[in-house]
Parts: C-alpha cells; structure tokens; sequence
C-alpha cells in the first residue's frame, strides 16, 4: 500500500472522528430569513447569544431592510448556542426586541406592524 493511499486513509479516519465528537447543536443550521411585514425601514438588527449580557455589533452594517423586504442571515457566532436574543431598531425610532429565539430550529423571523 503506497505511503499516500494510507495517509488519505488515516485523515479520512479522523474526518469521521471529528464528525462523532460534534455536538448536535454544533451540527445545526443557524440560518434564519428576516422578513421586515411593516411600514417602516429597519437600519439596524442584533442578535446576540443567551450567554452575553451584551449585544453583538449591526448585522446590517451599512444595508438596511426596507418594508417588505427580507434578508438571510447565518446567526452562527461560533459559541454552539441556539437561544439568540433579536434587537431592531426602526428607522421612526422604535426597537423591538424579542427573547428566546431558537435560531436552531427558525427557519423565518417576521417582523410585523
């Protein structure tokens, strides 16, 4: 057996492992559609972890979601929770903010009027 056939194998080995070793919430899909239903624009969204007392910086950053508009946003911070906090902030000055959100089994979030 050649000395690359039996390195290919040996990662492919450990590729498996790590696959194994995962948590299910590692495994999950944290992609969530954002569906702005109201009348007005939403120039800034958060979405921070349970596990922070603080909110993380502007998803949006420069964009911004118009009424009827929707955006897909990978809510994936890396820490392995499901459980986001969602802070928008409109632009008449209004914020909504909503707790518990299971970005691990969301797969829209609408905001309404």
């Amino acid at each position: 057996m050649s000395m690359v056939v039996r390195v290919a194998g040996v990662a492919l080995i450990a590729a498996m492992g790590m696959g194994a070793l995962m948590s299910p919430a590692a495994a999950l899909d944290r992609r969530v559609k954002i569906i702005n239903n109201t009348s007005y624009t939403i120039k800034e969204f958060y979405a921070s972890n349970k596990g922070t007392n603080e909110w993380e910086e502007d998803i949006l950053g420069k964009d911004v979601l118009e009424p009827g508009q929707s955006v897909m946003i990978n809510i994936d911070d890396g820490s392995g929770y499901c459980k986001f906090d969602f802070l928008a902030i409109f632009n008449d000055g209004d914020k909504v903010e909503t707790r518990d959100n299971n970005v691990c089994e969301l797969q829209t979030f609408t905001f309404n009027n």
